[in-house]
Order: C-alpha cells, then sequence, then structure tokens
C-alpha cells in the first residue's frame, strides 16, 4: 500500500484494489474510493484513469475538481462524488451567480456525477466563520444544477434509453461530509446523539438534506477507535475479525464490528432529529498501513485485513443490526498516499497502491 515518488513507474496493487482486480466479477456500484491530491507524486491522470477503469470500482471521490482525470474518465462507468473545498464555500455562498458560475465550470457532463460535496469536515474545521455559510452554499449550488439534474425518474429513463455522454449528469445530490466529531455521543450506538453546539449550524443542513432527498456523508474510522484502545479484542472488532461481540443495552443489539456501531450510531443521532428517511453515504474509511512508534496498530497486515473484510461486508449487504439487509455506499480512503500531508506517519500512509 503506499506509493512511491517515481512517477510512471509500474503500480502495484494491495489490498482493496487486489481484491477489486482478481476476485470481484462486476461492478460494485456501491463501493468506491478517495482521490486526494495532497501531493507531489502522483500518476498522470491517465495512469490512474487506466487503472481504475481496470477494477470493478464504480465510484471515485474527489476532493476538488479534477479535469485532466474526468477527461481521462470519460466514457467509463464511473461515477463521481465531486467534492468542493472549505475555502471555496464561502464564494459560492455570496450570490448565486457565483454558485452558477462554478457549475458551469466544475461539473462535467462526459462522466456520471452521482453527488457533490460542499466542503469537507467543515463544521468541525476550526474555521466557525464557515458554519454559517454552509447553507447558502447548497442552496445556491442546488439552484444551478441543470433542470431536471435533480429529478430520479428523469436520471433513471435518460441512463436507460439515451446514449450521448452528457445525458449521464443528471440526477445530482447536493450534500456536505462531516466527521465522527459531529455526534456528542456513540457509545452504545443507539445513544448516538448529534452536539448540541452543532444545532444552529447543522439542523438546517438536516433539513436541507431532508427536503432534497440528498444523503449525510460521514468519516467514521475505527482505526482512531482502535488508537484509543488498545486492547486484542478491540483490534478484532475494528479489523472485522472474529470477536465476542459488543451487546448494546439499550437496543439489545449485538455488534461485531466497529463499523457497524460508529454507522448505527450516526442513524441513531438522525432517527431522534426524526430523519429517518435520510440515507448516509460513508464518505471515508480506511486504515493505515504505517504509523509512527505510537501509533498502533498501522500495519500493513491489518490494512489490508480492515480493507478486504470491511469490502467482504458491504458485498454481502447484510446491513448493520439497527438497518439489516440495507447497503451503504462507502468509499475507502485511499487510491494513493498523499506524502504532503503533515501530522503522524499515519496521515501520509492510506494509500492502496504502490509505485516501483
Amino acid at each position: 500500500m503506499g506509493i512511491g515518488r517515481q512517477r510512471g513507474a509500474a503500480t502495484i496493487v494491495l489490498g482493496i484494489l487486489e481484491l477489486f482486480l482478481f476476485r470481484l466479477a462486476t461492478s460494485q456500484s456501491f463501493i468506491g474510493v478517495n482521490y486526494g491530491t495532497i501531493a507531489d507524486n502522483l500518476p498522470p491522470p491517465a495512469s490512474t484513469a487506466s487503472l481504475l477503469m481496470s477494477t470493478s470500482i464504480g465510484k471515485l471521490r474527489l476532493y476538488e475538481p479534477q479535469p485532466d482525470l474526468v477527461a481521462a474518465l470519460a466514457g467509463s462507468n464511473i461515477s463521481i462524488l465531486l467534492g468542493i473545498p472549505n475555502g471555496a464555500v464561502p464564494n459560492l455562498a455570496s450570490s448565486p451567480a457565483a454558485a452558477a458560475s462554478w457549475a458551469a465550470t466544475n461539473i462535467p457532463t462526459t462522466v456520471s456525477v452521482s453527488a457533490i460535496s460542499v466542503g469537507n469536515e467543515l463544521l468541525n474545521s476550526g474555521d466557525p466563520t464557515l458554519a454559517p455559510q454552509l447553507l447558502p452554499a447548497m442552496q445556491n449550488l442546488l439552484a444551478a444544477l441543470p433542470a431536471g439534474s435533480t429529478t430520479k425518474a428523469y436520471a433513471w429513463l435518460a441512463g436507460r434509453f439515451l446514449s450521448k455522454p452528457s445525458w449521464r449528469l443528471l440526477y445530482v445530490q447536493i450534500s456536505t461530509v462531516h466527521s465522527m466529531a459531529v455526534l456528542s455521543a456513540s457509545d452504545p450506538p443507539s445513544s448516538g446523539a448529534f452536539h448540541p453546539d452543532l444545532a444552529g449550524s447543522l439542523d438546517p443542513v438536516l433539513d436541507f438534506l431532508h427536503q432534497n432527498g440528498a444523503p449525510f456523508m460521514i468519516n467514521p474510522y475505527p482505526y482512531f477507535a482502535y488508537a484509543s484502545d488498545t486492547r486484542p479484542e478491540t483490534l478484532a472488532f475494528c479489523l472485522f475479525q472474529p470477536n465476542a461481540g459488543r451487546v448494546d443495552a439499550e437496543s439489545g443489539l449485538t455488534y461485531t464490528n466497529m463499523f457497524d456501531a460508529q454507522l448505527d450510531a450516526i442513524r441513531a443521532a438522525l432517527d431522534a432529529k426524526g430523519y429517518s428517511d435520510v440515507d448516509i453515504v460513508i464518505a471515508e474509511t480506511g486504515w493505515p498501513y504505517k504509523g509512527d512508534a505510537d501509533e498502533a496498530g498501522a500495519t500493513v497486515d491489518n490494512a489490508k485485513a480492515y480493507n478486504t473484510n470491511l469490502v467482504a461486508h458491504l458485498k454481502s449487504q447484510v446491513g448493520t443490526p439497527r438497518t439489516p439487509g440495507k447497503s451503504v455506499d462507502t468509499y475507502i480512503f485511499a487510491l494513493y498516499d498523499e506524502d504532503l500531508k503533515g501530522g503522524p506517519e499515519s496521515e501520509r500512509s492510506f494509500g492502496c497502491t504502490r509505485q516501483t
């Protein structure tokens, strides 16, 4: 896992991409991968597009517009979750014209765009000036979408009967991505509740999602749960490996992995607010293959176990204890390492491919 510094070299796929390349025969439309760009060693866009199209990955999350990569993906069956950086949110919130200009410039028509994420973990970004601008930016962007682009039936008919690539951009959802820090409680999962200090900003966003049929997007990382509790049984619980399970005394449900527990904590928080109809999308989740000396569990074996077991869990469509039989769109972090990120070594070590 990890990506080296030589551009244009052969790509070795490990973990999640190995699974998609060699074990899954059909496209997994509910499983995607994140493409981050805080790096100086990324392969050319055409090489990345070729790699993605050689797998059964059905979704790609971009944190900002990537015209060259999108152009290289033209005609593929890969849909895009298109991100808007936090720094661009004030401009979109400033006027409908600014949002219309962004949409006209950055929303591609040669690939399918399933959703647009206005910001990433913005409510917990540490910049309090951004929170009040989130909803206006989402509203302005929604109004700037092409006519008919938010109609599910129209999108299905176009995708079924029309051949022009430009018709593939139709049903576009507008949302934003949150960190698990939006929760004030998550253990046990039935106690899941949003942080009351965020209510002024988060509640209107939840209503926007409800009114427009858009999903709540979240970034859960069982790795960080393990980092704060490094018992062997916790590692097994986080890696989807055999364990005794954990009983939620309030609901009576038994959990056998942390991913389901985190997902159901979000579900409980949404239900408590009256938004049981709002779906959840996992915009990021992953496990680092390398870390500093004090970062327990950041190993190649654990990263591979988490990624492959997560995919097997999602592919089974067993769902979670609170929502059995319901699959959830999930984006795995990340396609490549991002060697320019600061912080601990683990921050630069989530990549699923390695250049040689």
